[in-house]
Formats: structure tokens, sequence, C-alpha cells
């Protein structure tokens, strides 16, 4: 019994310590301001594609 409890101990913490890490990402807009420092390599791909213009 005391094994089954520890169980559900640590994985409450492992969800506990999820909500936070999701919730501080949320708060702060980290995954947009991320995705503001990603853009220019993006874009630098996005330029070398080619195109097939012949529609």
């Amino acid at each position: 019994m005391a094994t089954l409890l520890h169980v559900l101990l640590i994985i409450a913490i492992i969800i506990v310590c999820f909500f936070v890490l999701t919730f501080t990402v949320y708060f702060f807009n980290l995954d947009m301001k991320l995705m503001a420092l990603m853009e220019p390599i993006f874009l630098k791909h996005y330029d070398k594609i080619k195109r097939d213009k012949h529609l």
C-alpha cells in the first residue's frame, strides 16, 4: 500500500511541475517570443526554396 501511495505522490508531483511549466510559458508568452527569434532563420530558408513559376 505504501508503494502505491509513493507512486501516486510521484505522479502528482510530475503533473504539478508540468502545469507550472506550461503556465509559465503561457503567462510570459514565451512560445511567441521564441518564434520571433527564430523567424529570420525560417525566412532565410524559405527564400532559398526554388519555386515553379509556370502555372
